[in-house]
Order: structure tokens, then C-alpha cells, then sequence
């Protein structure tokens, strides 16, 4: 029976998410302080495991959220497929509050049910859950990898977990997510099940430690 464990988790604080900045897959921003930091802690907890591969999107505030595995020289590699949802005309804008409201009326009729709806100039759940496809295709064939870790964004974490655990699209923001934060997912024959959810405890520290600085 095959098995296979799957550590998600989203990448560490740009200054787009503490300044309230829409990013989307246009927007290729780097980590901040705190997010490198979030990044270093996230190593820490999780060094002693022998992930087999780590996959991240092609957008680098991913692949920087896990440096310090990859600087080990486990073996890396970026799949677009795996890109935030494009929030399209949106992206690298300020969030006014006409915004803020356009923006929770559209995810209104994403948990409705109409997630073929599409932000101006941007992407659908239904377009980005098309283009994971490949993406996820390739990850789960490779029977060697055991246990890999995926850096990928909110988002697309949402969209990914409901096709890992056979929920409806319009489900999707069930799934919590904070920067850094772990979803660790094991599967068996054809089924995952969640071990970890939008666990934070590897920032514990971290948190207390900025708080008092």
C-alpha cells in the first residue's frame, strides 16, 4: 500500500501581508525580517526529518521560507502549478475598504458554490485547481519521495487541501492558515488524513520574543 507524508506549509511574512498589500502570483515579493525569522524557526523544529524533496512554487518568498533545507542539498524544485491564485487588476494594491468589501463579496460566492467566478483580470478556484493538476500529478508519482515538503501560499493551500481530502471547492476556507504555519498530511493507499493543522507551534518562541523586543 502506498504512503506518503506531506509536510505543507505557507510562506513566511513579506511586508505585502503586514501592510495589508494584495500579492497573488504577480507579485515575486521576499520574505521580511519576521519571515526569515519565521523561516529560521520553522528549520529548527523540523531539520531532524529526512524529507526525500522539497517543492515549492516558482515564486521566491517560497523557496526562501525553506532555504535552510535546501542549503542541506536536498533536492528542490519549482512547479508553477503550485503559484498563488492570481488576484489579477487587484495584485500590489493597498486594500481600501471598496476593496475590502469586492473582495469578501467575491468570497461569498466562492463558498456558494460559483468558484468559476474570477477576480477582475485574475483566476478562479476552478482555474487554479485545474493547473495544480500537473503539478500534484508529478509530486504524488514519484514512489521513491516518502516525505516531502511543500512550500506553497494561502490561497492555493486552500484549493490543494480540499483536492488532497476530496472536499468541495466552496469548502475551501475551512482551512486556516498564518504565515508559516504546518499542515502535515499522511497519506494512505489512496486517502490523506491530517496530522497537523495550521499548526504554529515551531513560532511559539517567536512570537513571544518579537512581542517583548
Amino acid at each position: 500500500m502506498s504512503t506518503k507524508k506531506i509536510y505543507l506549509i505557507r510562506h513566511g511574512q513579506t511586508d505585502f501581508n503586514l501592510k495589508g498589500i494584495v500579492q497573488g502570483s504577480g507579485v515575486d515579493s521576499s520574505l521580511n525580517d519576521k519571515g526569515v525569522a519565521q523561516a529560521g524557526a520553522f528549520f529548527e523544529a523540523y531539520k531532524h526529518i529526512p524529507f526525500d524533496k522539497i517543492y515549492t512554487s516558482a515564486l521566491k518568498r517560497t523557496w526562501q521560507s525553506v532555504a535552510g533545507f535546501i542549503e542541506r542539498g536536498i533536492p528542490h524544485e519549482k512547479l508553477k502549478g503550485l503559484n498563488e491564485i492570481s488576484w489579477g487588476a487587484k495584485e500590489g494594491q493597498p486594500i481600501t475598504p471598496e476593496e475590502d468589501a469586492y473582495y469578501h463579496w467575491m468570497l461569498d460566492q466562492w463558498r456558494l458554490g460559483n468558484t468559476h467566478e474570477r477576480i477582475e483580470g485574475g483566476e478562479s478556484p476552478e482555474d487554479v485547481w485545474k493547473r495544480q493538476d500537473e503539478a500534484l500529478t508529478h509530486i504524488m508519482s514519484q514512489q521513491n519521495e516518502k516525505q516531502v515538503l511543500i512550500c506553497m501560499h494561502g490561497r492555493a493551500i486552500r484549493i490543494l487541501l480540499c483536492r488532497l481530502l476530496n472536499y468541495p471547492l466552496r469548502s475551501m476556507d475551512m482551512f486556516e492558515h498564518e504565515n508559516l504555519c504546518l499542515y502535515l498530511l499522511e497519506q494512505t493507499g489512496d486517502h490523506f488524513s491530517v496530522r497537523k493543522h495550521n499548526d504554529t507551534v515551531h513560532l511559539e518562541n517567536l512570537v513571544v520574543e518579537t512581542a517583548t523586543a
